[in-house]
Formats: structure tokens, C-alpha cells, sequence
């Protein structure tokens, strides 16, 4: 059980051009990277959609699903994350892998804020695994889902803790998978309007 925990204070990548890439992370309250276990399922699950994807990660934290993403050749990826030093620290690594803002793009700031805004262009992967007991998935569901912000048959993946047995989701949006691993389940859609 031990190597599905990340190494304090860094996160690895697991595959793509990056694999076994280990990237410092900041030591914060609330900061839950997800485990080895469930990135390795994630992406087992979109394995055939991750290249030359556009990519949102709504609460980038580690940052380890927008970084795992860009190694297995996403094409972009916007993160949003609330926590200056954590942001800081997502740019930084993204420097070190010579991504620039072509590439990827992290801002600073309140996520329900930023998706109560229309982008400018949608996209096809989004990552929705906010703090855990705050409340926040559902509001980001339903900002995500009216605002633009997915792309025809885009996939959304969403974390939460484990006794969020029932999730609210638009009649748009069909599951393709869940699953449960310890204090979390997750849970993969399809946007079909």
C-alpha cells in the first residue's frame, strides 16, 4: 500500500514523456494529491483521448492530473488554483518541464469565480476534485456545465470523498465509470448534448 502514497512534499509522474518524473509539491492544509492507484485508473480510463487534448484542471492543488496529462501529450492545460504558494509552485514546475504558456497556463484564483466566466474556447478532458467537505463539487458542476466551458463529448473526472454516494450531475452528462478507493470515489462522464 505504501507506494500509492507520494513521496513527502513531491509528486511522480507515472507515464508519457515524463515517467517517473518526481516534482517538488508544497507541504499545505487541504492538499490531498491523488494517489498513484487512482491517476494509474484515471488514465488507464482515458488513455485514447489524452493526445492533442485541451485540458482544465479546475482545482490544480499538486497538480498531478494536469501534469500526468501534459507527459501523456495533452495538448493544453489551464489549471486554476486558489492557494498562492501552491500556484507558485505548479508554475514552477511547469517551467522545469519547458512548458510554456502555449502549453499550460495557471491562474491564481477562486475556481467558482473563474468558471462563472465564458472561456473562449472549450475543452475536451476536465478535472473536478475540489477540497473534500466544502461543498464544492456540485457548485462546479453545474458552472462547468453552463458556461461553455465543455466541448462536444468532453470527459469530465470527478473526485470527491467516499460518502458522496449520489453525485448531481445534468441529464448531459452520462457516467462511463466509478469507482471507489478508500476515503474516495471517482467518477468519469461523457458530456452528450
Amino acid at each position: 500500500m505504501a507506494k500509492n502514497r507520494p513521496s513527502s512534499g513531491q509528486v511522480r509522474i507515472i507515464a508519457g514523456q515524463w515517467r517517473s518524473r518526481r516534482l517538488p509539491i508544497q507541504d499545505l492544509e487541504g492538499l490531498r494529491p491523488t494517489t498513484d492507484r487512482v491517476r494509474e485508473t484515471l488514465f488507464n480510463w482515458l488513455a485514447g483521448d489524452l493526445t492533442g487534448a485541451r485540458i482544465l484542471d479546475c482545482f490544480g492543488g499538486s497538480g498531478a492530473l494536469c501534469l500526468e496529462s501534459l507527459s501523456r501529450y495533452a495538448s493544453y492545460a489551464k489549471v486554476f488554483e486558489l492557494q498562492a504558494s501552491a500556484a507558485q509552485q505548479l508554475k514552477e514546475n511547469l517551467k522545469t518541464l519547458k512548458c510554456d504558456s502555449s502549453t499550460a497556463e495557471v491562474i491564481k484564483g477562486d475556481t467558482l469565480q473563474l468558471l462563472a466566466v465564458k472561456p473562449d474556447e472549450g475543452f475536451n478532458i476536465i478535472y473536478i476534485d475540489p477540497p473534500f467537505r466544502k461543498g464544492l463539487a456540485e457548485k462546479t458542476i453545474e458552472l462547468v456545465a453552463d458556461n461553455g466551458w465543455l466541448n462536444e463529448n468532453a470527459q469530465i473526472y470527478v473526485e470527491t470523498e467516499s460518502e458522496t454516494a449520489h453525485l448531481a450531475v445534468p441529464a448531459d452528462w452520462v457516467q462511463l465509470k466509478e469507482k471507489k478507493a478508500g476515503q474516495v470515489i471517482y467518477r468519469l462522464y461523457q458530456y452528450q448534448p
